[in-house]
């Protein structure tokens, strides 16, 4: 897989995991706020109209005053409360949607009509406000108690409902997500070109630049930089120094190899080969090597000769009793040909140690007695 895509793959990974964090985060504070901004609303809202309901429990606990009621209708009439009660300081119901239930007690009204939390009861025993949150329900249950110098004079329980803090997270989580999108493009479009300047063009000029490199010019021609592409460069141009510099030493040792071994042909075979016969030493390819005469014909550009360009007649007698050779190391193999017009007695041998150079020794043993 490319670099450009692993990092694409990468950065949106992080990108959807950061986004699902930061959503989970974002929600519960959307939440907490719009449900704090929805309990507090409600609270205040009481709050404006206490004095008036205080006032009319006051002067009578038994009917509840056109005051009272007007402002009981008017929150009732808020499209977040779902449910009203009004209780006086006795228990009794003062105001409820249903008429029948005005003036009933709170326990025969419990009996009959679900009360889903024991707000009420908690906020009369404290004398403070009480919420609670109905299970398996979008609504919340609040008890506002209405006092006076210390005494309960009556009961405000309004269940409100959540339906509209929904919809405003809701809102508000969409625009969280778009923002949310919209700011990781914002920062992987100017990282992905500053991949892509700085990385992934410096790579790819570095690889065709390791690609024109040849044996016969082991040099890296890549500009300058400082980074760790740049050094990378410097690192590999290092190499290959050391490999030049190791390349120009072996070719040395090999040409000083070749000519002491060489040298130790021509006295090995100035002392075992007579003057009127010919030896030709050849390496494990058939590329001549040494020999105790003149040659003449094609040379290589290597600058070797092959032997097929040394023996002009009976080549495949010649190259037969060569393969004997090859299949019989260090055994000397023997047959009649022609070598440059006359007839020859060969013999050639194989020589051949493990992990040593391989070469075939052949000698043309001329048989007029005549040097050939």
């Amino acid at each position: 897989m490319r670099l450009t895509a692993k990092w694409a793959l990468w950065f949106l990974g992080i990108g959807i995991y950061v986004l699902f964090l930061g959503g989970i985060f974002y929600y519960n504070l959307f939440k907490w706020n719009f449900d704090e901004r929805l309990k507090l609303e409600i609270l205040d809202l009481v709050r404006v109209h206490a004095a008036k309901l205080i006032t009319g429990l006051s002067r009578n606990q038994q009917a509840i005053t056109m005051d009272e009621l007007d402002t009981i209708t008017q929150l009732a009439k808020d499209e977040r409360v779902a449910s009203l009660l009004y209780l006086n300081k006795y228990g009794e119901v003062r105001w409820f949607k249903d008429p029948s239930r005005i003036t009933e007690s709170f326990d025969q009204f419990s009996k009959e009509v679900t009360i889903p939390t024991d707000a009420i009861e908690q906020a009369w025993l404290s004398k403070s406000y009480m919420i609670r949150a109905i299970p398996n329900m979008p609504l919340y249950d609040i008890a506002i108690p209405l006092s006076t110098r210390g005494e309960v004079m009556g009961v405000i329980n309004m269940q409100v409902s959540r339906e509209g803090v929904v919809k405003h997270i809701n809102a508000a989580m969409r625009k969280y997500v778009v923002g949310a999108i919209g700011v990781l493009l914002l920062m992987g479009i100017p990282l992905y070109f500053f991949m892509h300047h700085f990385v992934i063009n410096p790579l790819l000029q570095l690889r065709d630049t390791i690609e024109s490199i040849s044996l016969k010019s082991l040099e890296i021609k890549f500009p300058p930089r400082q980074d760790e592409i740049g050094d990378l460069a410097v690192t590999l141009a290092n190499f290959l120094g050391k490999v030049s510099r190791e390349l120009a030493n072996t070719m040395v040792r090999e040409k000083q190899r070749g000519q002491a071994e060489s040298r130790w042909w021509k006295t090995i075979l100035a002392a075992i080969v007579a003057k009127n016969h010919r030896a030709i030493v050849v390496d494990e390819d058939n590329s001549v090597l040494y020999t105790n005469f003149q040659l003449t014909g094609t040379v290589a550009a290597d600058g070797k000769m092959h032997l097929l360009d040394v023996i002009d007649t009976q080549q495949q007698d010649v190259l037969r009793l060569v393969g004997v050779a090859l299949d019989r190391p260090n055994q000397v193999v023997e047959a009649d040909t022609m070598f440059r017009a006359e007839p020859c007695h060969v013999r050639a041998v194989h020589l051949e140690e493990e992990g040593e150079l391989r070469r075939t020794l052949i000698i043309f043993e001329s048989k007029t007695g005549a040097r050939v």
